[in-house]
């Protein structure tokens, strides 16, 4: 009989401190549960060092996120936001595009992702871009400008063959009409001579008749 009565006591006693653990690992395990969400993967990766500029950032969770409600951005080392906004969430992956990087410098990746059963998972890392020097592509050489005794030179040559060209027309002209007038005046020639021929046979033809008479 002593033996139980003991035996309730202790159970009395017992009962309130556990009561008391049983209410505080109840109060403990959804509070866990709702820090559990954390980063996974990231791409480019924390602290990576880059030559080539990447043309998005990914960033995965270890829960699913939500479709709304979730951010992620990128700045230059100028604190200049680069990230085109195009974010986009597939399961615990959110990933945001890309402008052309040509900072060399310290980017800085913020994020803040949602997800059904955990808090809110904000953060942020960097990663370091080297970018490229800049390279001046050659550009044609100007052609050169005619200078004042070359346009001179040139108008002078153009005046020149001009004239060469009327002295030869001129020429040709001239020789034309030369053998045109020496034709003629051939054919005159003829003609008087002709004519004269004809004449001296007709006074010879009445010199006859007159003799005749």
């Amino acid at each position: 009989m002593r033996n139980l009565r003991n035996l309730a006591r202790n159970f009395l006693q017992v009962s309130p401190l556990m009561a008391l653990v049983s209410i505080a690992l109840f109060a403990i395990a959804p509070a866990q549960s709702a820090s559990a969400n954390s980063i996974v993967t990231s791409v480019p990766a924390v602290g990576a060092v880059l030559s080539q500029a990447p043309n998005a950032v990914s960033v995965t969770a270890a829960s699913t996120l939500l479709t709304d409600g979730n951010s992620l951005s990128v700045t230059d080392p100028n604190n200049v936001q680069v990230d085109d906004g195009s974010l986009t969430i597939t399961d615990s992956t959110a990933v945001v595009g890309l402008k052309p990087l040509t900072v060399t410098g310290i980017y800085t990746v913020s994020y803040t992702l949602l997800s059904a059963t955990d808090d809110p998972l904000t953060g942020s890392y960097t990663f370091l871009y080297n970018a490229p020097a800049s390279v001046t592509t050659p550009t044609a050489a100007p052609s050169p400008t005619p200078t004042a005794n070359q346009v001179s030179k040139s108008a002078s040559n153009a005046a020149n063959i001009a004239v060469l060209v009327f002295v030869g027309l001129a020429t040709i002209v001239a020789l034309f009409l030369i053998w045109y007038a020496n034709m003629i005046f051939r054919q005159y020639r003829r003609g008087r001579k002709k004519s004269r021929s004809k004449k001296a046979t007709t006074t010879k033809a009445d010199r006859g008749d007159r003799g005749a008479k």
